[in-house]
């Protein structure tokens, strides 16, 4: 036993020398990014916020294909997958994938293999199959499976050539014309297979979601809840350009002030999204870039319509009709963002133009509520996140700006607000407010992941209006089934008519991106769909 012991000590020396000597084929350089949250977990399908799409799928992961961040409008492109064919008749999709990707050495696992088809039939079936001997074990929630439609999408997921395990085979149901955007986004980052077989054995599958293993730029080292999370570069990335920098740390921060005074000193390099009210004096320092860009985002606030009275149509409409967007426009964003009418930004393709909101008109609101039996108003709850989001600057302040113009129409709404962002994301999709605050950066690029989401496929997840409407989800469905462009646009252009009609939500901005840095952070660029991103960022 002692023999055996000395040898597992002795075997743990050499790779950690190993390591070492790895890393210092890496800059001695060490950024600090100051980040807005802690993230709820990390196994990225697990997950729709920008907090863990940064913290992990774009640090520790990657996925079958990703996003060309250099093209005005993002483009697929290759990632762990080379190349890839879909059939004819559009329901086989064949990838063929990179040889010589590592997965990470890390003191709870060391890798046999490198990365191959398994470990892509894992991550998917894990997902799919509910049967999974690890899926049984690991009780956990996939909400971006079920509201891309993956569920009801996807029928097999298989190794086609018994010899060659870098072929991967995806059969669909139906032909969709997103799938290839859906696989680029966060959640659908690709896990080992052979950690979560170690895991399964150990008794320990939710380590999945507290140790997590990739094949990304980044290692991840060490958490420390509310406080940081430490990275190291990875040595032997598939893509070496993309790693410049030794050690990335996350310092958490959900004090806006704090990140500015933090990234004026030095203390971080870069920071998530400002106060509005503090770009013209970061902007004025000599030493600091704000960097910025139209989001592809929308913040809105939702009526759940499950919750009477806002099951009437008159009733939201009135609220729609009550608030003052301009109002809010300038105090909650400094006049920096774009009044939001349609349900996805201006950006977007397939964006209606020719939508126009109700004027605000005080008599008439009250004159619906009237006719819909509320001639003396109501009470709701509005709830709000105490976390500042990329779409909303100050949530607080909005909520209590809106809570103001409902007053005037008789509805008294008290607020509501949640410390805890991820259990605010859990309890709001289970429906447990009435109207609610929210927004959303988009994950693939396409118009689907907005008004898929807000169909009936989203209900219990990302749907906080937990609406769904026959007639709309009818064109969103049809859409999402057809490639030609321009019949998926004009089944996109009737469904935000009906969506405007029936008001499930109110859109409110259409914010810009701002991104301080400091001016001696080289590589950095904004991503147009949300995470910040450190592939190819350095230090002078």
């Amino acid at each position: 036993m002692r023999r055996l012991s000395n040898l597992g000590v002795m075997l743990g020396l050499i790779c950690k020398t190993s390591l070492l000597s790895a890393h210092t084929t890496l800059p001695n350089k060490t950024l600090v990014y100051c980040s807005e949250g802690s993230p709820a977990g990390f196994d990225p399908g697990r997950y729709s916020s920008g907090v863990e799409y940064s913290a992990v799928a774009e640090t520790v992961f990657n996925r079958l294909l990703d996003f060309d961040l250099n093209s005005e409008t993002p483009k697929i492109q290759p990632s762990l997958a080379e190349r890839w064919k879909i059939s004819k008749e559009g329901r086989v999709y064949t990838f063929w994938l990179r040889h010589g990707v590592k997965f990470h050495v890390t003191p709870w696992f060391m890798p046999s293999r490198e990365f191959n088809g398994e470990d892509v039939v894992f991550t998917f079936e894990r997902m799919r199959n509910l049967e999974m001997p690890f899926r049984k074990a690991y009780l956990a929630e996939f909400p971006y499976w079920h509201y891309t439609g993956f569920d009801q999408l996807v029928e097999k997921i298989e190794l086609p050539d018994r010899f060659n395990p870098y072929i991967v085979r995806f059969t669909l149901k139906s032909p969709n014309a997103v799938f290839l955007s859906n696989l680029a986004a966060p959640p659908a980052s690709i896990l080992s297979a052979e950690y979560a077989a170690q895991l399964l054995k150990s008794g320990a599958p939710s380590d999945m979601n507290r140790r997590p293993v990739g094949t990304g730029p980044f290692i991840f080292e060490k958490y420390v809840k509310d406080e940081s999370i430490r990275y190291a570069g990875n040595p032997e990335y598939w893509k070496p350009e993309d790693v410049k920098l030794s050690k990335l740390v996350f310092s958490i921060i959900p004090e806006a002030a704090v990140r500015v005074q933090k990234l004026k000193s030095n203390e971080c390099q870069i920071s998530v999204y400002p106060r509005l009210v503090d770009i013209a004096a970061l902007q004025s320092d000599p030493n600091i870039e704000v960097l910025s860009k139209p989001a592809f985002g929308m913040s809105y606030v939702a009526y759940n319509v499950t919750h009477p009275p806002l099951d009437k149509v008159l009733v939201r409409r009135a609220l729609d009709m009550a608030i003052n967007k301009k109002a809010i426009i300038d105090a909650v964003y400094e006049g920096r963002a774009q009044a939001a009418v349609a349900p996805m930004p201006p950006v977007q393709w397939a964006y209606d133009k020719s939508l126009k909101d109700a004027p605000r008109n005080s008599k008439r609101a009250k004159a619906f509520l009237t006719q819909a039996g509320y001639p003396n108003g109501f009470k709701i709850t509005l709830w709000a996140p105490s976390l500042q989001r990329p779409y909303n600057p100050s949530p607080k302040l909005m909520a209590e700006m809106i809570q103001s113009d409902w007053a005037k129409i008789g509805v008294k709404a008290d607020i509501v607000q949640r410390h805890d962002f991820a259990d605010y994301i859990k309890r709001t999709g289970k429906g447990e407010h009435d109207a609610m605050l929210a927004g959303k950066i988009i994950d693939n690029g396409d118009v689907d992941n907005w008004l898929g989401e807000y169909g009936c496929r989203g209900v219990g997840t990302a749907n906080y209006s937990l609406w769904c409407y026959k007639p709309f989800d009818d064109l969103v469905q049809q859409a999402v089934h057809i490639t030609d462009l321009h019949q998926r646009t004009q089944r996109y252009l009737k469904a935000q008519k009906i969506f405007k009609q029936e008001q499930p939500f109110t859109p409110i901005a259409y914010p810009i991106v701002y991104q301080p840095i400091r001016k001696n952070v080289t590589g950095f660029r904004i991503h147009p769909f949300g995470p910040t991103q450190f592939n190819g960022v350095s230090l002078r």
